[in-house]
């Protein structure tokens, strides 16, 4: 990846699948183990989750961010891999990694639960009841592009990568407060499979690739536009959850 050229590609593909590990094993393992919590609000849930992943992309972020750019999400690699921020020769590595990463992420969240059963579906995602699959489909499309864009800006505008991992993780943990409830806010194709296959909930998996890819692929045109613009002249490559 031009933007960290001094990175092996062996070093980039395992930052992946560790980042991508880490923001399974914390995030739907905060979700499992708040749905076994006593007294605690739907709201005060949410709060809970959203932050758990928020700083988790942070926290990813600061740790290998200037290895990989810590994408963690096949839809953010489908981002950066149209806007020329990566190369094409890194764009199915990055996503097998992030695919293996977030495999092991979930079952490791089963083992560590295994003995209270499958709480949550060991925070698979779900559309809830009143949504449709199109919409379902639409709000992780739109949630994913709000995603990306959130990181495309920060590399515009934020030279520190402790910036980027704020700006990063808070639209995450806003985007979480306000899908949450409605498609469990996933935004990210790693981060659902892992779950659905270890608890075996595979109900409108396609949902969560089909909307955070397509998001991620808007995304991905958007900034190329901007840039070809010079709208985002002279700004460097973006480090994305």
């Amino acid at each position: 990846m031009s933007s960290h050229p001094h990175a092996s590609r062996r070093a980039r593909c395992l930052s992946e699948l560790l980042g991508t590990y880490l923001l399974v094993l914390i995030g739907p393992g905060t979700v499992a183990a708040v749905s076994l919590a006593q007294g605690i609000t739907t709201f005060e849930a949410l709060l809970i989750i959203g932050f758990a992943f928020g700083a988790t992309v942070a926290l990813v972020i600061l740790l290998f961010g200037r290895i990989s750019g810590a994408h963690i999400n096949p839809a953010v690699t489908l981002a950066h891999t149209i806007a020329g921020k990566t190369s094409l020769e890194m764009f199915l590595p990055y996503i097998s990694f992030q695919v293996l990463g977030g495999l092991l992420g979930a079952f490791t969240v089963k083992l560590i639960f295994s003995q209270f059963g499958s709480p949550a579906d060991l925070g698979t995602t779900k559309l809830a009841s009143a949504v449709s699959l199109p919409v379902g489909t639409l709000l992780e499309a739109v949630g994913t592009f709000v995603l990306a864009m959130s990181g495309f800006v920060a590399s515009l505008r934020v030279h520190k990568k402790p910036g980027e991992a704020a700006l990063i993780g808070s639209t995450l943990f806003v985007v979480i407060l306000a899908l949450g409830p409605l498609t469990n806010a996933s935004l990210n194709p790693a981060r659902s499979l892992g779950p659905a296959l270890a608890s075996g909930y595979l109900t409108n998996l396609y949902v969560y690739w089909l909307g955070p890819l397509t998001g991620g692929l808007i995304a991905g045109l958007a900034f190329r536009f901007l840039e070809r613009s010079k709208l985002g002249k002279g700004s460097r490559a973006v480090c994305l959850c």
